[in-house]
């Protein structure tokens, strides 16, 4: 059974430890010249982490992929860090495991974070899980750290209703964190604790399933703690 969405923010996933994968980033963020290198960070999905607004408006720097840089930069002044953005707007994972050797893994990431869940609706829970356990293992086998984001919201969806396809894949991709102890950050949980305290959802949205600066804000601090932020 799918968890409610009032009970998101209580569900405990024994899921990789933030802690563990900042260990091993932290280091790489805080060598200096000339003992540095270029960490390589990819964010593999669909039009959400292209930075997508309201179609066809793209805002490159008011995206996720680039509020994470400035703020790893804030934190890591001398880190040499690649921002590269393998997302394209309109696909689905069964799409991006297809291309993900030649896309993400050639480019030798150092983590790689998956964003598909908002489209992945059309394509079904099965359909889902085997594109995303595809790309995880070939990650994992290439040694690359993992972060899986759970989907951003999408204002069509009753928010009281847990059976939603939106909340499922949520579920799905909280459980593919747990079985291949990778990252999780979740955005709908974020979103969903927003509405808790009284927030309208509308006013973290561009259009009706891309989210706004304060939207991708929000799922910057679910991913902070993955990179070594507080």
């Amino acid at each position: 059974m799918f968890a409610i969405p009032q009970l998101i923010a209580l569900t405990m996933v024994q899921i990789a430890s933030p802690t563990s994968y900042a260990k091993d980033l932290v280091p790489l963020f805080e060598a200096e010249w000339p003992n540095n290198r270029t960490v390589n960070i990819v964010y593999h999905g669909h039009s959400v982490p292209a930075g997508y607004f309201k179609t066809p408006d793209v805002q490159t720097f008011n995206a996720y992929p680039h509020l994470l840089l400035q703020a790893i930069k804030k934190k890591f002044n001398k880190a040499v860090v690649n921002v590269i953005v393998t997302a394209t707007g309109g696909e689905n994972s069964i799409s991006g495991a297809a291309r993900f050797e030649r896309d993400v893994l050639n480019v030798h990431p150092d983590v790689v974070t998956i964003d598909y869940a908002l489209n992945d609706r059309g394509i079904g829970l099965e359909a889902a899980k085997k594109a995303w356990s595809e790309m995880i293992q070939k990650a994992l086998d290439a040694h690359v750290k993992v972060v899986l984001l759970t989907p951003t919201w999408d204002t069509s969806v009753n928010p009281d209703n847990p059976s939603d396809p939106l909340f499922q894949h949520a579920e799905q991709i909280r459980q593919l964190a747990k079985d291949y102890k990778v990252g999780l950050a979740d955005s709908l949980k974020a979103f969903l604790n927003e509405r808790k305290k009284g927030v309208k959802l509308e006013s973290l949205m561009s259009q009706i399933n891309h989210p706004n600066r304060k939207g991708h804000e929000l799922v910057v601090r679910e991913l902070k703690p993955w990179f070594g932020l507080n």
